[in-house]
């Protein structure tokens, strides 16, 4: 059987895009993922720590697969604001390595997203992107629009396997945005927050609270977008 096989960082951006998808849970599987007819969806970690370990039980009942690198991204260019769905054209591999994205799904993505999806170039890094500072530099020594920090190794990962990929992402934290490093550590390497972690920052950082708030209304607008685009994907 031919799938898609959408794959976030953590489980919270896995089990929002499943809600809006109505994606029941598998509960077969050792790690949350959910699915339905020829769709599936599951976290591969943080930088995508995961993803080798996990690939096998995902990819099984599927002959082939389109693999999706889908959730959160943080904007570098100017023009991108919270919300904004980014498609790239190109990822820049940590490595330097240029990975290109194309092909007929893409193709169908955007002609779905009519000009409001954003192409170009997202960069993916292994540390997070957390200032705005650092955010400009990186703009400025890449030219990407937009980063994150999976989307690199799922598409080498992909095309190792003779699968075709696209990266659907949306905008969480523009390039003005802050992105406190305290919460950063609160996911673990299996993509979970880490509940104890949640409550001693809470507890010792009291105006960590805002910006968690903040982070989550974001998410939820930034995932919205994601999720649409992948309900024309999968239609």
């Amino acid at each position: 059987m031919s799938g898609i096989l959408i794959l976030t960082a953590v489980e919270l951006e896995t089990t929002a895009l499943a809600r809006h998808l109505e994606l029941p849970l598998l509960p077969a599987f050792p790690f949350r993922a959910y699915g339905g007819g020829d769709v599936r969806i599951a976290p591969v970690g943080p930088r995508a720590g995961l993803l080798h370990e996990r690939w096998p039980r995902l990819f099984e009942g599927f002959s082939s697969a389109l693999v999706v690198s889908a959730g959160l991204c943080g904007g570098l260019a100017a023009c991108l604001r919270v919300g904004d769905l980014v498609v790239p054209d190109t990822v820049l591999a940590p490595s330097g390595e240029i990975l290109r994205v194309n092909g007929p799904a893409r193709e169908r993505l955007l002609a779905h997203a009519g000009g409001r999806a954003h192409t170009g170039c997202l960069v993916t890094t292994r540390e997070v992107a957390a200032t705005p500072e650092g955010k400009a530099l990186l703009h400025a020594e890449t030219g990407a629009a937009a980063v994150d920090m999976e989307s690199a190794p799922i598409l080498t990962h992909a095309t190792a396997a003779g699968c075709p990929a696209l990266v659907v992402r949306a905008v969480c934290d523009d390039a003005a945005h802050a992105v406190p490093p305290a919460l950063s550590r609160l996911v673990t390497a299996d993509g979970r927050v880490h509940g104890g972690r949640a409550l001693a920052l809470a507890w010792t950082h009291p105006g960590s609270i805002a910006h968690a708030v903040a982070l989550r209304r974001r998410s939820r607008l930034a995932l919205g977008a994601v999720a649409r685009a992948l309900a024309a994907l999968a239609a």
